[in-house]
């Protein structure tokens, strides 16, 4: 093959030779909005990578929402905030915090992957000089941690991604280059949730109530608990998702639309809707019972939806037990019912992505098969606006979307010979 300065889409260049551009999907401010017409496929120059740092060639890009929220400006312009920050000067963003590829080329202080090395990257990034890093802390409290792809540039949905060193670990043999793409960020993110806070770790037996357990996390999270013998319950919001979810290894699932008290708590002062409020809670967790066989309540409760949902979970959550949350799609108001949390001394623990032993655990369990990706739809690149256009509109299908960078078609488990 010969050697030129760009390569087209599906086009894999000889492995160790970097060309001097690109193709990417870039974000710039002038076009924040819809992201159908946020996102713009644009040549640029492929990025020189520091000494701690590895450049890999994408095959296949996890979409998420973090890269929604990039498209519109909002809650975040981006851009802006690197530029402020004197983090990243450049005046575009190519997002995309999920990606399995191929190292080629690699910084000179970088010693645990080489150059042809297959690989699959996580999205945690932070500064390897900062005081947490040097001490051995958990570089997720360091002010320098950030999301690849989202709080940084050089993400997954270009032709070539710059990654730090530790992001890269090794991609399972037995998964297309689609279905290794796009675990990692979900899968990651649920592991920290519900491994990461000793004394609650998930233990066999443990029941866990699982929110959105149809969705990216929640099919993660089901697969996790399943994985140390917990038994994982599901909540969706229709009955044909119920069947998805048992599969994973849900025991049961629990339409939400089936009960009625969703939203903040009413206050305690007004009675009769705190009674009312309560005794829907009742019923929801008798619902748990249920599907449990027996009266055990959860030890864990997966949060996500936040504002609607989280007095309930606090008070569906056993004695002794923990709400773990990393989001709040429904709003950020949290309103609980605090006899609830100190005299049955419950916990309610936030949680954000993961750091390298959490990520190398998830992805331990990926290359040991116990984990199905969950890939929905596979994309092409050129539909990377459109995956994201569906994500905004609620209209993205169960499980993971993927879209294809560099591997040449779907369905291929290395370079095609």
């Amino acid at each position: 093959m010969s050697r030129k300065e760009i390569y087209e889409i599906g086009e894999v260049p000889p492995i160790g030779h970097v060309p001097k551009q690109m193709y990417a999907q870039v974000i710039r401010a002038e076009r924040f909005g819809d992201p159908r017409h946020a996102f713009k496929v644009e040549k640029i120059a492929v990025p020189e990578i520091r000494a701690d740092e590895v450049l890999v060639y994408v095959m296949a890009a996890g979409v998420n929402f973090n890269n929604v929220w990039a498209a519109l400006g909002s809650p975040l312009n981006v851009i802006a905030a690197r530029q402020k920050a004197k983090y990243d000067h450049s005046d575009f963003h190519i997002g995309g915090s999920d990606a399995s590829g191929i190292v080629y080329a690699v910084g000179h202080d970088v010693h645990n992957v080489k150059v042809g090395d297959r690989v699959v990257m996580h999205c945690g990034v932070w500064d390897r000089d900062s005081p947490a890093a040097r001490n051995g802390d958990d570089p997720m409290y360091d002010p320098s941690f950030k999301i690849w792809g989202y709080e940084t540039n050089w993400g997954s949905f270009a032709q070539f991604a710059r990654v730090q060193a530790h992001q890269c670990m090794p991609k399972a043999t037995h998964l297309t280059w689609e279905e290794a793409a796009g675990p990692t960020l979900v899968g990651a993110t649920a592991y920290r949730m519900l491994m990461g806070w000793p004394p609650h770790v998930v233990r066999r037996g443990d029941v866990v109530l699982i929110w959105g357990a149809s969705g990216g996390l929640g099919c993660m999270a089901i697969q996790i608990v399943k994985a140390e013998g917990g038994i994982p319950v599901g909540i969706v919001s229709d009955d044909r998702k119920i069947d998805f979810c048992v599969r994973l290894g849900a025991r049961g699932c629990i339409n939400r639309k089936k009960h009625l008290h969703w939203g903040m708590m009413p206050h305690w002062k007004d009675t009769a809707a705190y009674n009312k409020w309560a005794a829907e809670c009742r019923g929801f967790g008798k619902a748990i019972w249920d599907i449990v066989g027996e009266r055990k309540n959860p030890r864990i409760v997966f949060e996500h939806p936040g504002e609607d949902t989280i007095s309930t979970s606090v008070f569906v959550c056993d004695t002794g037990g923990m709400v773990v949350i990393c989001a709040g799609t429904t709003g950020y108001n949290a309103v609980i019912d605090l006899r609830y949390l100190w005299m049955r001394q419950k916990r309610v623990q936030g949680s954000h992505f993961a750091n390298d032993e959490q990520a190398y655990a998830f992805n331990q369990l990926v290359l040991d098969g116990k984990i199905d990706p969950c890939v929905a739809k596979t994309f092409r690149f050129e539909e990377i606006p459109e995956c994201h256009q569906a994500m905004h509109e609620n209209r993205a299908p169960e499980g993971k979307m993927v879209a294809l960078v560099g591997a040449p078609s779907a369905g291929l488990k290395d370079l095609p010979h």
